[in-house]
Protein backbone atom coordinates (compact mmCIF):
# COMPACT_ATOMS: atom_id res chain seq x y z
CA UNK A 1 0.00 0.00 0.00
CA UNK A 2 1.22 3.65 -0.92
CA UNK A 3 -0.71 7.14 -1.51
CA UNK A 4 -1.30 6.38 -4.81
CA UNK A 5 -2.86 2.88 -4.42
CA UNK A 6 -4.71 4.10 -1.61
CA UNK A 7 -6.54 6.99 -3.42
CA UNK A 8 -7.49 4.28 -6.42
CA UNK A 9 -8.34 2.10 -3.45
CA UNK A 10 -10.95 5.03 -2.44
CA UNK A 11 -12.18 5.91 -6.08
CA UNK A 12 -13.37 1.91 -6.41
CA UNK A 13 -15.04 2.18 -3.56
CA UNK A 14 -16.72 4.91 -3.71
CA UNK A 15 -17.88 4.57 -7.30
CA UNK A 16 -16.12 1.55 -8.82
CA UNK A 17 -16.98 -1.79 -10.81
CA UNK A 18 -15.15 -4.68 -10.51
CA UNK A 19 -16.04 -6.88 -13.91
CA UNK A 20 -14.58 -10.10 -13.78
CA UNK A 21 -13.71 -12.13 -17.02
CA UNK A 22 -12.40 -16.02 -17.49
CA UNK A 23 -8.94 -14.16 -18.19
CA UNK A 24 -9.10 -10.52 -17.54
CA UNK A 25 -10.70 -7.90 -15.14
CA UNK A 26 -11.64 -4.40 -16.08
CA UNK A 27 -12.04 -1.78 -13.47
CA UNK A 28 -14.12 0.67 -13.77
CA UNK A 29 -14.66 4.27 -11.84
CA UNK A 30 -17.39 6.72 -12.65
CA UNK A 31 -16.91 11.03 -11.89
CA UNK A 32 -19.96 12.49 -11.64
CA UNK A 33 -20.40 15.85 -12.98
CA UNK A 34 -22.13 18.38 -10.35
CA UNK A 35 -22.51 22.13 -11.85
CA UNK A 36 -20.48 23.76 -9.18
CA UNK A 37 -21.05 28.03 -8.97
CA UNK A 38 -18.11 30.27 -7.34
CA UNK A 39 -16.58 33.09 -8.10
CA UNK A 40 -15.06 31.41 -10.51
CA UNK A 41 -17.96 30.05 -12.07
CA UNK A 42 -16.19 26.97 -14.41
CA UNK A 43 -17.47 24.47 -16.96
CA UNK A 44 -17.52 21.08 -15.21
CA UNK A 45 -17.35 18.97 -18.20
CA UNK A 46 -14.10 20.97 -18.85
CA UNK A 47 -13.06 21.45 -15.38
CA UNK A 48 -13.33 16.76 -14.94
CA UNK A 49 -11.79 16.56 -18.60
CA UNK A 50 -8.66 18.28 -17.07
CA UNK A 51 -8.17 16.88 -14.23
CA UNK A 52 -8.38 13.16 -15.46
CA UNK A 53 -4.85 14.29 -16.61
CA UNK A 54 -3.88 15.07 -13.36
CA UNK A 55 -5.62 11.63 -11.73
CA UNK A 56 -3.86 9.19 -14.48
CA UNK A 57 -0.51 10.90 -12.95
CA UNK A 58 -1.61 9.44 -9.66
CA UNK A 59 -2.50 6.54 -10.57
CA UNK A 60 -0.54 5.16 -13.80
CA UNK A 61 2.83 4.31 -11.36
CA UNK A 62 0.11 1.71 -9.41
CA UNK A 63 -1.88 0.34 -12.79
CA UNK A 64 1.30 0.17 -15.07
CA UNK A 65 -0.97 -0.26 -18.21
CA UNK A 66 -3.19 1.71 -20.52
CA UNK A 67 -6.07 4.35 -18.66
CA UNK A 68 -8.88 5.60 -20.71
CA UNK A 69 -11.98 7.72 -20.22
CA UNK A 70 -15.23 8.37 -21.52
CA UNK A 71 -17.37 11.34 -21.44
CA UNK A 72 -20.65 12.20 -21.21
CA UNK A 73 -22.53 14.90 -20.19
CA UNK A 74 -23.45 13.74 -16.35
CA UNK A 75 -20.19 11.44 -16.13
CA UNK A 76 -16.96 10.83 -16.96
CA UNK A 77 -16.05 7.02 -16.68
CA UNK A 78 -12.22 6.12 -15.98
CA UNK A 79 -11.33 2.57 -16.92
CA UNK A 80 -8.40 -0.21 -17.48
CA UNK A 81 -7.89 -3.83 -17.62
CA UNK A 82 -5.71 -6.40 -16.61
CA UNK A 83 -4.74 -9.99 -16.66
CA UNK A 84 -6.72 -11.75 -13.54
CA UNK A 85 -3.24 -12.71 -12.30
CA UNK A 86 -2.23 -9.52 -12.21
CA UNK A 87 -0.79 -8.63 -8.84
CA UNK A 88 -2.74 -4.67 -8.59
CA UNK A 89 -5.91 -7.03 -9.93
CA UNK A 90 -5.64 -9.72 -7.08
CA UNK A 91 -4.80 -6.95 -4.42
CA UNK A 92 -8.42 -5.03 -5.71
CA UNK A 93 -9.88 -8.54 -5.48
CA UNK A 94 -8.04 -9.61 -2.01
CA UNK A 95 -8.91 -6.02 -0.87
CA UNK A 96 -12.57 -5.59 -1.86
CA UNK A 97 -13.60 -9.58 -0.82
CA UNK A 98 -16.64 -10.89 -2.55
CA UNK A 99 -18.06 -7.24 -3.50
CA UNK A 100 -17.56 -6.17 -7.30
CA UNK A 101 -19.86 -3.08 -6.96
CA UNK A 102 -19.77 0.07 -4.97
CA UNK A 103 -23.55 -0.63 -3.85
CA UNK A 104 -21.68 -3.10 -1.20
CA UNK A 105 -18.36 -2.38 -0.97
CA UNK A 106 -17.06 -1.72 2.75
CA UNK A 107 -13.83 0.62 3.84
CA UNK A 108 -11.29 -2.40 4.06
CA UNK A 109 -9.86 -3.23 7.60
CA UNK A 110 -6.35 -2.07 6.60
CA UNK A 111 -7.13 1.20 6.46
CA UNK A 112 -8.08 1.23 9.95
CA UNK A 113 -5.53 -1.03 11.36
CA UNK A 114 -2.62 -0.78 9.73
CA UNK A 115 -2.70 2.62 7.11
CA UNK A 116 -0.74 6.06 7.85
CA UNK A 117 -2.26 9.45 7.85
CA UNK A 118 -1.15 9.80 4.83
CA UNK A 119 -2.78 7.16 3.29
CA UNK A 120 -5.96 7.36 5.04
CA UNK A 121 -6.34 10.82 3.63
CA UNK A 122 -5.13 9.93 0.30
CA UNK A 123 -7.64 6.95 0.44
CA UNK A 124 -10.77 9.70 1.73
CA UNK A 125 -9.88 11.92 -1.37
CA UNK A 126 -10.02 8.68 -3.68
CA UNK A 127 -13.81 8.72 -2.22
CA UNK A 128 -14.54 12.63 -2.42
CA UNK A 129 -13.18 13.05 -6.10
CA UNK A 130 -16.41 10.20 -7.16
CA UNK A 131 -18.78 10.71 -4.39
CA UNK A 132 -18.67 14.45 -3.20
CA UNK A 133 -19.48 18.06 -4.17
CA UNK A 134 -19.68 21.81 -2.34
CA UNK A 135 -21.41 24.66 -4.20
CA UNK A 136 -23.14 27.66 -3.00
CA UNK A 137 -26.47 25.68 -1.98
CA UNK A 138 -24.51 23.50 1.26
CA UNK A 139 -24.74 25.87 3.44
CA UNK A 140 -25.72 25.03 7.16
CA UNK A 141 -29.52 26.38 7.76
CA UNK A 142 -28.76 28.73 4.89
CA UNK A 143 -26.45 30.62 7.05
CA UNK A 144 -24.29 33.15 4.66
CA UNK A 145 -20.94 31.53 3.87
CA UNK A 146 -21.37 28.08 6.52
CA UNK A 147 -20.97 25.87 3.30
CA UNK A 148 -20.35 22.15 3.75
CA UNK A 149 -18.74 19.09 1.33
CA UNK A 150 -21.47 16.84 0.87
CA UNK A 151 -20.47 13.08 0.27
CA UNK A 152 -22.86 11.36 -0.75
CA UNK A 153 -23.65 7.53 -0.91
CA UNK A 154 -26.47 5.75 -2.40
CA UNK A 155 -28.07 2.84 -0.78
CA UNK A 156 -24.95 1.44 0.76
CA UNK A 157 -25.75 2.03 4.50
CA UNK A 158 -22.44 0.72 5.79
CA UNK A 159 -20.47 2.59 3.91
CA UNK A 160 -21.46 5.23 5.43
CA UNK A 161 -20.71 4.84 8.82
CA UNK A 162 -17.17 3.23 7.50
CA UNK A 163 -16.10 6.96 5.99
CA UNK A 164 -17.50 8.40 8.91
CA UNK A 165 -15.26 6.49 11.49
CA UNK A 166 -12.13 6.62 8.91
CA UNK A 167 -12.67 10.68 8.89
CA UNK A 168 -12.70 9.97 12.92
CA UNK A 169 -9.03 8.44 12.73
CA UNK A 170 -7.46 11.94 11.13
CA UNK A 171 -9.61 14.38 13.34
CA UNK A 172 -12.42 15.25 10.86
CA UNK A 173 -15.91 15.71 12.10
CA UNK A 174 -18.96 15.13 10.44
CA UNK A 175 -21.39 17.86 10.94
CA UNK A 176 -24.70 15.72 10.07
CA UNK A 177 -25.55 13.07 8.06
CA UNK A 178 -28.79 12.79 6.02
CA UNK A 179 -30.17 9.19 5.95
CA UNK A 180 -32.11 7.78 3.43
CA UNK A 181 -34.75 6.80 6.32
CA UNK A 182 -38.28 7.82 6.38
CA UNK A 183 -38.04 9.66 10.28
CA UNK A 184 -35.45 11.81 8.74
CA UNK A 185 -36.24 12.32 5.23
CA UNK A 186 -40.26 12.46 5.54
CA UNK A 187 -40.33 13.20 9.27
CA UNK A 188 -43.92 14.94 9.53
CA UNK A 189 -45.11 12.42 7.40
CA UNK A 190 -45.90 14.56 4.43
CA UNK A 191 -44.92 13.27 1.41
CA UNK A 192 -45.92 9.62 2.47
CA UNK A 193 -49.55 11.17 3.28
CA UNK A 194 -49.61 13.28 -0.17
CA UNK A 195 -48.77 9.64 -2.06
CA UNK A 196 -45.32 9.60 -2.74
CA UNK A 197 -44.47 6.85 -0.53
CA UNK A 198 -40.66 5.96 -1.56
CA UNK A 199 -40.01 10.08 -1.25
CA UNK A 200 -36.94 9.43 1.54
CA UNK A 201 -35.28 6.72 -0.78
CA UNK A 202 -32.60 8.54 -1.79
CA UNK A 203 -29.16 9.29 -1.39
CA UNK A 204 -27.34 9.32 2.39
CA UNK A 205 -25.60 12.73 2.61
CA UNK A 206 -22.66 12.82 4.71
CA UNK A 207 -21.73 16.53 5.51
CA UNK A 208 -18.31 18.17 6.62
CA UNK A 209 -18.13 22.05 7.03
CA UNK A 210 -15.65 23.10 4.45
CA UNK A 211 -12.53 24.28 6.79
CA UNK A 212 -12.86 20.92 8.51
CA UNK A 213 -12.57 19.46 4.90
CA UNK A 214 -9.66 20.49 3.66
CA UNK A 215 -7.19 18.64 5.49
CA UNK A 216 -8.33 15.93 3.30
CA UNK A 217 -9.17 17.77 -0.60
CA UNK A 218 -9.89 17.33 -3.89
CA UNK A 219 -7.69 16.43 -6.87
CA UNK A 220 -10.66 17.24 -9.49
CA UNK A 221 -9.92 21.18 -10.13
CA UNK A 222 -13.05 22.63 -9.58
CA UNK A 223 -14.06 20.95 -6.51
CA UNK A 224 -10.80 21.73 -5.01
CA UNK A 225 -10.87 25.41 -6.17
CA UNK A 226 -14.27 25.35 -4.44
CA UNK A 227 -13.21 23.73 -1.34
CA UNK A 228 -10.51 26.04 -0.64
CA UNK A 229 -12.64 29.35 -1.86
CA UNK A 230 -16.03 28.28 0.56
CA UNK A 231 -13.65 27.22 3.37
CA UNK A 232 -11.83 30.61 3.56
CA UNK A 233 -15.09 32.74 3.75
CA UNK A 234 -16.31 30.56 6.33
CA UNK A 235 -13.37 31.14 8.19
CA UNK A 236 -13.08 34.90 7.76
CA UNK A 237 -17.12 35.54 8.20
CA UNK A 238 -16.45 33.28 11.58
CA UNK A 239 -13.90 35.99 12.90
CA UNK A 240 -15.76 38.90 11.75
CA UNK A 241 -18.70 37.98 13.68
CA UNK A 242 -17.31 36.28 16.22
CA UNK A 243 -14.53 38.94 17.58
CA UNK A 244 -11.44 36.94 16.03
CA UNK A 245 -12.16 33.51 16.88
CA UNK A 246 -11.33 30.75 15.02
CA UNK A 247 -14.27 28.87 13.01
CA UNK A 248 -13.11 25.42 14.42
CA UNK A 249 -14.79 26.69 17.64
CA UNK A 250 -18.16 25.92 15.51
CA UNK A 251 -17.24 23.69 13.53
CA UNK A 252 -14.57 21.05 15.25
CA UNK A 253 -17.12 19.33 17.47
CA UNK A 254 -18.56 15.30 16.77
CA UNK A 255 -22.01 15.13 17.47
CA UNK A 256 -21.45 13.04 20.88
CA UNK A 257 -19.98 16.82 22.01
CA UNK A 258 -23.03 18.95 20.85
CA UNK A 259 -26.92 18.94 22.16
CA UNK A 260 -29.30 16.87 21.44
CA UNK A 261 -33.10 17.93 20.11
CA UNK A 262 -35.83 17.06 21.97
CA UNK A 263 -38.45 17.00 19.03
CA UNK A 264 -40.32 13.91 18.68
CA UNK A 265 -40.99 12.70 15.38
CA UNK A 266 -44.19 10.53 14.40
CA UNK A 267 -44.15 7.22 13.49
CA UNK A 268 -43.55 6.54 9.79
CA UNK A 269 -45.10 3.56 7.55
CA UNK A 270 -41.84 3.32 6.07
CA UNK A 271 -39.70 2.35 9.24
CA UNK A 272 -40.42 -1.58 8.34
CA UNK A 273 -39.18 -1.10 4.74
CA UNK A 274 -37.16 -3.73 3.65
CA UNK A 275 -34.81 -0.82 2.22
CA UNK A 276 -33.92 -0.23 5.40
CA UNK A 277 -30.66 -2.88 7.18
CA UNK A 278 -31.92 -5.78 9.32
CA UNK A 279 -30.02 -4.30 12.35
CA UNK A 280 -32.11 -0.99 12.23
CA UNK A 281 -35.61 -1.57 10.63
CA UNK A 282 -38.33 -1.65 12.54
CA UNK A 283 -37.18 1.00 14.74
CA UNK A 284 -37.82 4.55 15.22
CA UNK A 285 -35.86 7.26 15.28
CA UNK A 286 -36.02 11.13 16.17
CA UNK A 287 -32.46 11.91 15.61
CA UNK A 288 -29.95 11.48 12.60
CA UNK A 289 -27.44 10.47 15.53
CA UNK A 290 -29.49 7.88 17.07
CA UNK A 291 -28.81 5.90 13.68
CA UNK A 292 -24.92 6.97 13.52
CA UNK A 293 -24.73 5.50 16.74
CA UNK A 294 -27.17 2.13 16.09
CA UNK A 295 -24.84 1.29 13.02
CA UNK A 296 -21.54 1.84 14.79
CA UNK A 297 -20.50 5.45 14.05
CA UNK A 298 -20.07 6.59 18.14
CA UNK A 299 -17.19 8.04 20.28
Amino acid sequence: MNVEMAYLMGMIIGNGEIQRGRAETTISISLPHKTQYTDAARDVLLAVRASVADIMTILQPVVGTAIRYTQKKSETTIFFTKSNADYLITEIVRLCGTHVSYETMRIPDYFFSSATSEEIKSFLRGIADVTAHIRNSNMYFNINDQHRVYIEVPQNWFLVVDICNLLKKVDVPVQTIEWAQPNMRDGNVRKYNEGNVDFWKKEHQIKIFANEFLKIGFNIIHKREGLVEYAKKLENTYKINHYGAPASDLTHRYYWETRDSSKVKPHHPGEDDEFIPEIIRGKHFNSWKDIAKALGYKK
